[in-house]
């Protein structure tokens, strides 16, 4: 991806939805698509911009987040998502040290 045009603020992140956040796959093979009412589900993303104030994000992190807590915007005809930092659930990187969790509480 190119660089985006724009400059987050504070503890804002852009992100993007994963691909495969869509459809999904029972462990008994049936397809569930993505609308289908499952209870809370939370969503992965990837981190594409970050504001100043962000401490433990850094860009191309994956991170988990309440779908039903969020903001999107349209930017060079491609969809993200605005989210604070202390909206995040978790990160998922290779970057995490031995014993870490990944977890930000």
């Amino acid at each position: 991806m190119t660089k985006l045009p724009i400059r987050m603020l504070h503890d804002r992140l852009l992100v993007s939805l994963d691909k495969e956040a869509g459809d999904r796959r029972s462990t008994g093979g049936i397809v569930i698509p993505a609308t289908a009412a499952m209870g809370k589900r939370l969503s992965w993303a990837r981190v594409e911009a970050t504001g100043s104030q962000v401490r433990a994000v850094e860009i191309g992190d994956r991170v988990l987040f309440d779908p039903e807590d969020r903001a999107e915007v349209e930017v060079r005809g491609e969809d993200f998502i605005l989210l604070r930092e202390r909206d995040l659930h978790a990160v998922a990187s290779e970057r995490i040290e031995e014993g870490q969790t990944g977890l930000y509480l």
